[in-house]
């Protein structure tokens, strides 16, 4: 990865973060909760330029714009919500878990 990409990067990363400081403060409650979550069970790629967290920003704009409130959007069981998401997605816990010899249900190999 060269300087420019990271600069690059940094650049996109920032203006996610206005994106989301622009949101409700009910809207950026959540999508920090949301976040916490995703970065700690979260698939690998999970902020790439058109990825997940763009996604649930691109989805509480337009819940707020239609004047929605974010349980609305995202169902009363956020978790759940997150859990939807990720569920085709390989994660961090996969990964751990194919490096310890198991498969998905705990067993040994």
């Amino acid at each position: 990865m060269s300087i420019r990409d990271l600069i690059e990067g940094k650049r996109e990363w920032r203006a996610h973060v206005a994106r989301v400081k622009a949101l409700p403060k009910d809207y950026q409650i959540v999508y920090k909760e949301l976040q916490k979550y995703l970065f700690k069970v979260g698939p690998v790629e999970l902020t790439d330029g058109t990825g997940l967290l763009s996604g649930i920003v691109d989805l509480f704009e337009e819940g707020a714009a239609l004047g929605k409130g974010v349980l609305e959007v995202t169902g009363r069981d956020v978790a759940a919500f997150c859990d939807d998401l990720i569920k085709d997605s390989k994660t961090y816990a996969d990964i751990y878990q194919e490096s310890v010899g198991g498969d998905r249900d705990g067993k040994s190999n």
